[in-house]
């Protein structure tokens, strides 16, 4: 009798240790979601001041963690099974003139270019009826819903911005390697700018002395053109011994 009932003790102990393992192993594997980044001054969530005109759609907006928070703040919308929230992924909507704003932010790049391949290619299936405008800026991948004026949907997305500033805690390990680009880039201008310098001053020399020769020998030509006759001397008085060049006019000649 206290044998079976020790044996029962035992399996209801290691009942109750698997249940307690199982509890802990789902929190651990499945933590809440919370904000990447919260505003060091108010605690708002960083993604959320990246809305266009944070200021005035502050009232209105909403921050999303899960996919019931999503549908519940736009309601059912073709592309939002594609949206995985796990992982840390957020986003916030507001309303605006042209449309509903979404936008999401996933954790990593290669995240948000997966999605935004699925995105895409679910959008060229279901086609434009109701319009929905997307665009990936950076890691946010955001919509317009409920709009009908393309050129004023894409306004409002060119005002998301997507501002994120990496900080090393120890040594930058790619700073050799900018300090390298730079250095060539700063190297290729200097040889492309003396090169032109160089290329440029040749020119106008040449371009200078066509101008200067010419003007030269217009003024040259024009003296000749104005002297009675052509003198191999230079101009210089020589005799006319053989009787070629003409009598000197009376008014040339200097009086006594």
């Amino acid at each position: 009798m206290k044998k079976a009932l020790f044996v029962r003790f035992l399996i209801l102990v290691s009942l109750v240790l698997l249940a307690t393992c199982g509890i802990f192993a789902q929190h651990t594997a499945s933590p809440k979601p919370r904000s990447q980044e919260f505003s060091e001054n108010d605690g708002v969530p960083v993604l959320a001041k990246h809305l266009p005109d944070w200021e005035n759609a502050r009232n209105s907006a909403a921050y999303i963690l899960n996919p019931a928070d999503l549908r519940k703040s736009l309601g059912e919308r073709p592309v939002f099974d594609l949206i995985d929230f796990t992982g840390g992924t957020e986003a916030v909507t507001a309303p605006y003139p042209p449309g509903k704003l979404l936008i999401i932010e996933y954790t990593t790049p290669q995240a948000s270019v997966d999605a935004d391949n699925k995105i895409k290619q679910r959008l060229t299936e279901i086609g434009q009826n109701p319009p929905i405008f997307y665009r990936r800026v950076g890691n946010y991948n955001t919509f317009v819903f409920d709009g009908t004026d393309e050129a004023a949907a894409n306004v409002l997305l060119d005002q998301v911005k997507y501002e994120k500033d990496i900080q090393w805690l120890g040594t930058d390990p790619f700073a050799f390697k900018r300090a390298e680009r730079a250095f060539v880039k700063a190297a290729a201008d200097l040889f492309t700018s003396t090169t032109l310098a160089i290329v440029g001053g040749l020119g106008l020399s040449v371009i200078a002395g066509i101008i200067v020769g010419f003007v030269f020998f217009f003024i040259r030509n024009h003296k000749r053109a104005t002297m009675v006759a052509f003198s191999d001397a230079g101009g210089m008085t020589r005799l006319n011994l053989d009787g070629l060049t003409p009598q000197t006019l009376p008014d040339r000649l200097l009086e006594d």
